[in-house]
């Protein structure tokens, strides 16, 4: 029995959601079950009323709002608790063409991917600005970069993922779950496909992107993070190569000119090669010690992922024998 659970993480939505819940299904072809999961981040109208007033099967709520990036992550927490084989993701604003949702699930179903996401009509979305449109292009190219996937619209939040996938998953970010989750899943070696899908109208402004130039330095800073945290000893390889590399050639150049017989003893020169030739060594060292590091998250992401599959088999079992 396959079981599909679409979840949708709300802030203040009342006047959405409904639309949004118009348009999900209750029923998918190879899906034996389809439910409903919102998440209510701390709102302060009445979207949990309206969500059960649509009849939405499961609801977690915080106390107060948590970001979107925690909201995510408690909704896939739930939904594995619930016995979700797969978990659909979109927004409530109605952003996203709820008919596509079996293009999403087609490849994880297939056993083709263990996550999908949807890839936007960018340059023919009216209400994207020309330097949004470009932004979110080099943003997608550098995830691919770093991710190692053909992911072709990274900032997407319409997305599948698998059961198995869910349970890897890990957001440090407290800002957005979505470049992060993508080159997390790539890093990994988990199976990350794009499939295109359609847009509705615009409703309403994005909460998450406020400034142009907040959303890039956000962005940049998320993708430099966990680009550090699965790849550092080639990080700081790179980066200590740099100033290792300049502080050679000034050492080379000193050796020249004081074998060649000048008059002068280029003091400043060697002084600077040193410090250079320095920086570079300790910044290697580094990415050795972080590599060291790693290793160690590598066992304790092991070591979650066996607490997280025991904790949700125990909690479905639970539920089970509950059942009359």
């Amino acid at each position: 029995m396959t079981k599909l659970i679409i979840q949708i993480p709300c802030y203040n939505e009342e006047a959405t959601l409904g639309v949004t819940l118009s348009e999900l299904p209750r029923q998918l072809p190879g899906i034996d079950q389809v439910e409903w999961l919102i998440i209510d981040d701390g709102s302060l109208d009445r979207t949990v009323q309206v969500a059960q007033e649509w009849g939405v099967d499961h609801i977690v709520s915080f106390g107060h709002n948590q970001g979107l990036a925690k909201g995510f992550m408690a909704g896939l927490e739930a939904a594995l608790k619930a016995g979700a084989d797969i978990i659909v993701n979109t927004d409530a604003d109605n952003q996203y063409c709820a008919a596509d949702i079996p293009k999403l699930i087609g490849p994880i179903l297939a056993g083709e991917a263990e996550m999908v996401v949807g890839a936007r009509p960018i340059r023919f979305i009216e209400h994207f600005s020309p330097t949004k449109k470009l932004l979110q292009q080099l943003g997608s190219w550098a995830v691919r970069v770093a991710s190692r996937t053909e992911v072709a619209d990274a900032p997407s939040g319409f997305r599948a993922i698998s059961r198995e996938a869910a349970l890897q998953l890990n957001v440090f970010n407290e800002y957005t779950y979505t470049l992060e989750t993508i080159i997390q899943a790539g890093q990994r070696g988990m199976a990350v496909v794009s499939v295109p899908i359609r847009t509705n109208g615009y409703l309403r402004p994005s909460r998450l992107v406020k400034s142009i130039s907040a959303y890039v330095r956000r962005s940049l800073f998320t993708m430099l993070r966990i680009f550090i945290t699965y790849k550092p000893l080639r990080f700081f390889a790179l980066f200590g190569s740099i100033p290792f590399s300049l502080g050679f050639f000034l050492g080379v150049r000193w050796l020249i000119l004081y074998f060649g017989g000048t008059s002068r003893t280029h003091v400043p020169s060697l002084i600077l090669s040193a410090i250079l030739i320095l920086l570079g060594s300790q910044l290697w060292v580094f990415g050795l010690i972080a590599d060291l590091l790693a290793v160690n998250r590598k066992l304790l992401e092991d070591v979650q992922l066996r607490l997280r599959r025991a904790e949700i088999e125990s909690h479905m079992a639970s539920r089970t024998v509950k059942k009359p």
